[in-house]
């Protein structure tokens, strides 16, 4: 079992969104995923109960317990965790539990620079596990039609951490979607962009985790 930790303790970057698509595409893909809810406003389990034939497992574990509390469940492929914001002690507990932090972040330096508490908590996980924990920043949120600066970019390397080549853009059929409890694997023809870059990112997860 993988446990993938999408986490961001500035609010907006669109985990919650990254999060139940990570899951339902894994599950797409043919895999069995429990998401879990660790943020108190419960986004994902809303989500979920807007449409009880919505296929994917929510869960709620919203204490700084995450980490014990997952180690009872072994029966699924991958766990996805939707990170709480500022809430260091339950974001510290999701690192523990993770075997990949996935950290997204919106392509603005304001946006990069509050990131770098979580960063350090990250970075002092790896350096414990002796290098078992791995993480990866996702550019999420980017206007379409747009570059991502330079000016990003370098901040992003300065962390030290790998940046995906995935990236989320800005699409309204993510909240659309989102309104129905469904992904936009199911209100969007196959070809389409935000399904094409959604199928990428959880691509891109897998072949990251099987690098071990």
């Amino acid at each position: 079992m993988k446990v993938i930790a999408v986490l961001n303790q500035k609010g907006g970057s669109g985990k919650t969104t990254i999060a139940t698509h990570l899951a339902r595409g894994l599950q797409l893909q043919g895999h069995s995923v429990l998401l879990v809810d660790s943020d108190r406003q419960g986004s994902a389990r809303d989500w979920r109960a807007v449409d009880e034939d919505n296929p994917v497992t929510v869960i709620g574990l919203d204490r700084p317990t995450l980490d014990k509390d997952l180690k009872g469940i072994t029966d699924h492929d991958y766990v996805v965790i939707d990170g709480s914001p500022q809430a260091t002690n339950q974001a510290l507990s999701a690192i523990k539990a993770a075997d990949f932090v996935l950290i997204p972040v919106q392509p603005s330096p304001y946006d990069l620079w509050a990131t770098s508490d979580l960063v350090d908590l990250v970075k002092q996980r790896i350096e414990m596990t002796n290098d078992k924990l791995k993480a990866a920043f996702l550019v999420s949120r980017a206007i379409q039609n747009t570059n991502i600066g330079k000016d990003v970019i370098t901040v992003l390397d300065g962390y030290e951490l790998p940046i995906f080549n995935s990236r989320i853009v800005q699409r309204v059929g993510y909240p659309n979607s989102a309104a129905l409890g469904k992904t936009v694997f199911e209100t969007e023809s196959a070809n389409s962009n935000a399904v094409q870059e959604m199928t990428a990112l959880v691509n891109e997860v897998k072949s990251f985790l099987d690098e071990e």
